[in-house]
């Protein structure tokens, strides 16, 4: 199977949110090489864009799951 982004011939992107969710858990995890099916090149990078998102506010760092 091939990864994500080089079978659609993109890059990750930190302003591309709906994408990069995909590759975080319900708890907003950030999903390992293993579970996401991404090669290695498109992994680094992809956590550095969801770590810079996170930062600018366009991602949450937790999920707000069971606060009352």
């Amino acid at each position: 199977m091939k990864c994500f982004f080089c079978k659609f011939s993109k890059e990750p992107d930190y302003k591309e949110v709906d994408n990069l969710e995909k590759f975080l858990t319900p708890r907003k995890k950030i999903v390992n090489r293993d579970r996401s099916k991404i090669c290695a090149k498109h992994q680094r990078t992809m956590s550095k864009h969801i770590k810079h998102a996170r930062f600018l506010g366009l991602l949450p760092y937790t999920s707000y799951q069971n606060i009352n």
